[in-house]
């Protein structure tokens, strides 16, 4: 029986997604146990996927506190970008922050459970799409560093949702949108503004073209109720595989978040 410590699920940009379950140095396909009864056991050790010590509780999907404190990429301007800090001498790993943060992003429309804006570096595309759960997507905008790609963001969340409500996500309750559409309106309703934010910080900035991409996952029966499983309250679940969307499992006893579970000491089967 394959075990090891959780990660978030690999995944192959193909139709449909294709998924892996990482369990250490093993990826176990899952596509192929789609109708499949599968258990997921949990050990009671959870290991800390940056320093690898063993540790009680995890943080920040995955992380000891002390790694939750120390790393840049813990930091809130990873999730809030518009509060880079890296201009004030004050961040956390400046070296680190050259290359994931000093690097080209992507400003991006996305159908998840609805239109939704978002950003992400262009090196995690297709990867960030899937990973939550976007039916379609399409770039907006590109720039220089993530700063700015936060502030822009900001921008365009005052019209557009900024977040994903994941039971409907998982439910696809989401219908197709004119995602070009979207965009036209957005680029001219805020044109103003983005040159200006822009200028203000020098930033070689560029609208995005081209069409959507679609998404299709591997789902058999789509949930009419969503209900959260978790590892540390039910060490063992068991129930049958019934689809897979973002970086959910989707059995016929509930979902779970494997990314919530990055660390965990897991035995998984299939039968």
């Amino acid at each position: 029986m394959p075990s090891g410590h959780l990660n978030k699920l690999r995944v192959t940009a193909a139709d449909p997604i294709q998924y892996e379950l990482p369990l250490g140095d093993q990826y176990i396909p899952l596509n192929p146990v789609l109708g499949h009864v599968c258990k997921l056991t949990f050990s009671g050790h959870i290991q800390c996927i940056h320093c690898q010590r063993q540790i009680k509780k995890s943080y920040n999907q995955g992380y000891c506190f002390p790694c939750v404190q120390r790393l840049a990429a813990c930091d809130i301007c990873i999730v809030r970008p518009e509060k880079c800090h890296y201009a004030a001498g004050t961040c956390r790993e400046p070296d680190w922050a050259q290359t994931h943060c000093f690097t080209p992003h992507i400003v991006y429309l996305a159908n998840t459970s609805g239109l939704k804006v978002g950003i992400t570096r262009q090196s995690n595309l297709p990867t960030r799409w899937i990973d939550q759960g976007a039916i379609q997507a399409l770039p907006l905008l590109q720039v220089t560093q993530r700063h700015h790609a936060g502030l822009l963001e900001s921008l365009i969340a005052k019209t557009v949702n900024d977040k994903t409500n994941w039971r409907n996500m998982l439910k696809g309750l989401a219908p197709p949108l004119d995602l070009p559409a979207q965009r036209d309106t957005l680029l001219t309703q805020h044109e103003n503004a983005i040159q200006n934010l822009c200028g203000e910080d020098g930033d070689d900035w560029e609208s995005e073209t081209g069409n959507p991409i679609d998404f299709h996952y591997p789902i058999l029966q789509t949930p009419d109720k969503v209900t959260a499983l978790n590892l540390d309250k039910t060490p063992e679940i068991e129930g049958t595989l019934l689809g897979i969307k973002g970086q959910y499992l989707l059995l016929d006893i509930g979902v779970l978040n494997i990314r919530k579970y990055a660390g965990y000491d897991v035995t998984f089967t299939a039968s």
